[in-house]
């Protein structure tokens, strides 16, 4: 069958509903903490030589950067058409783009420029960024935005250390972080005295533009991002148990520029990472997405919003109720609690996976299909039906920061 054949296929079985296939992705250079209900014996199910699993991305069309062994599709959402029948998201916009996500879409973004997906990780990560655009274009790459929202359907266990790291102190020097980076490969190279964590809680989130230092902690973090792969490590030693490679504070940097200590400075924003009101400026809590009033029967929240580059919103359903609900945009979700119907489809949050299993939990929805509203049914009497939502740039409804 065509591609064209496929995709007209699964909208036409689906009511303009995609249904999506977990997409696995390892990182060698983390531990996986346990929470993203894959089953234990398939943590490590495409080699220990990869590491461990701890990410699982969502409506993804960006592949993952993972070295020399990344497999081709490594990254990439398929769309399930049938036991036998596939096809990447990818190859769906890039067919009918158009028709997926709608012609104003594709002439203000050219497509589908978001992705989002579960980072869980036992142990905090080092002291980071992503670089900007500007920056990122030195090495062919696109700049990163992101954002974190802890799920506290994800984070039955907090793990080793729920605190996030952020920016740098107000008063902090550039002389002082030169200094830190010289001393990268003499052990702890101490950025974190230069830096203040932050207590992380479920069901809250952060922004974090590009340039902004950020070492995250060990709660389960859902993570909207831009589709990008882009970053550099400034912390050199994470908790005794991990020496980070100086060649992860340098690989995205130009070849000239990796003993260049005022170009790495010029990675940073440097009035973001120092602001005396970085929790104002950067921390989401929810905030409503419409009157109580106007919500029968569930309850809808913003938790990723003021951001040019995506956006996000939690959607709880009562229990025994059925609901329509509309969206300007198409969007991608993954359903984190209870089960019931998602418009011809059945939808619930799996208990355990298994490595290559097909679930009922993630799907997309095409921009007339959310336009037309979506109905949902939770089937349980007595447990919510929880769902995250993840949007493309430009969503009409989002508010801004207050």
């Amino acid at each position: 069958m065509s591609n064209r054949s496929l995709i007209e296929q699964a909208l036409e079985t689906g009511g303009g509903i995609f249904r999506l296939m977990p997409t696995w992705v390892p990182r060698s250079f983390c531990v996986p903490g346990r929470r993203l209900r894959l089953h234990p014996d398939d943590l490590y199910a495409l080699g220990g030589n990869r590491g461990g699993i701890d990410e699982r991305w969502f409506s993804s069309t960006t592949k993952a950067d993972n070295g020399p062994l990344t497999a081709h599709d490594e990254g990439l959402s398929y769309i399930f058409v049938s036991d036998k029948l596939k096809i990447t998201l990818a190859e769906a916009f890039d067919e009918m783009g158009a028709e997926l996500l709608g012609q104003d879409v594709i002439d203000r973004c050219g497509g589908w420029v978001m992705y989002s997906k579960f980072f869980d990780n036992m142990y905090p990560l080092p002291h980071h960024l992503h670089q900007s655009d500007e920056k990122a274009a030195e090495v062919s790459k696109l700049g990163k935005p992101e954002a974190y929202y802890y799920p506290a359907q994800y984070n039955f266990a907090l793990d080793t250390f729920p605190f996030t790291f952020f920016g740098l102190n107000p008063g902090t020097t550039q002389d002082q972080v030169v200094e830190c980076l010289k001393n990268f490969e003499k052990g702890d190279n101490k950025i974190l005295t230069l830096s203040k964590a932050h207590r992380l809680q479920v069901d809250t989130g952060w922004y974090v533009p590009p340039g902004v230092l950020h070492a995250p902690g060990t709660l389960c973090t859902y993570e909207p991002q831009r589709a990008s792969d882009v970053f550099s490590m400034w912390q050199s030693l994470i908790a005794d148990y991990y020496v980070v490679d100086r060649a992860l504070l340098t690989a995205q940097m130009p070849l000239d520029k990796h003993y260049d200590y005022d170009y790495m400075l010029s990675l940073l924003d440097w009035d973001a990472n120092t602001a005396p009101d970085f929790v104002d400026r950067f921390f989401l809590p929810p905030i409503p997405a419409k009157p109580a009033e106007a919500m029968d029967g569930y309850e809808e929240k913003w938790i990723t919003y003021g951001s040019e580059w995506f956006s996000a919103k939690s959607l709880t359903v009562q229990p025994g109720r059925t609901v329509t609900v509309s969206d300007p945009a198409a969007y991608g979700l993954i359903c984190v609690e209870g089960y019931g119907a998602f418009g011809p489809h059945p939808i619930a949050a799996p208990t355990m996976i298994r490595f290559g299993q097909m679930t009922e939990d993630e799907f997309f929805v095409t921009a007339e299909a959310a336009r037309a509203g979506v109905s949902i049914t939770n089937r349980s009497t007595t447990e919510p039906l929880v769902i995250l939502k993840h949007f493309n740039p430009g969503n009409p409804d989002m508010p801004a920061k207050p």
